[in-house]
């Protein structure tokens, strides 16, 4: 049987030494629940429409500058 991770053959009858599994060593500092909730859920409900709440608003800027050119030629011809 190799040695995993290419330790030196000669400490590995140390007793001093001491080599964890990959799986044992990723495990130690986790939570005994390690799964955490998503923050961003799959699926669900569909998200609500975009609302255009600006149209009017600028409908009618536009118009408003229109009527103001309209107005400064019809003045000053």
């Amino acid at each position: 049987m190799s040695i995993p991770h290419e330790i030196d053959p000669r400490a590995a009858g140390d007793p001093r030494n001491r080599y964890v599994s990959d799986e044992q060593f990723y495990r130690s500092d986790r939570p005994a629940d390690s799964v955490l909730p998503e923050d961003r859920p799959r699926g669900g409900t569909a998200p609500a429409p975009l609302r255009h709440r600006g149209a009017w608003s600028t409908f009618l800027l536009i118009v408003c500058i229109f009527l103001l050119i309209a107005a400064g030629i019809a003045l000053f011809p």
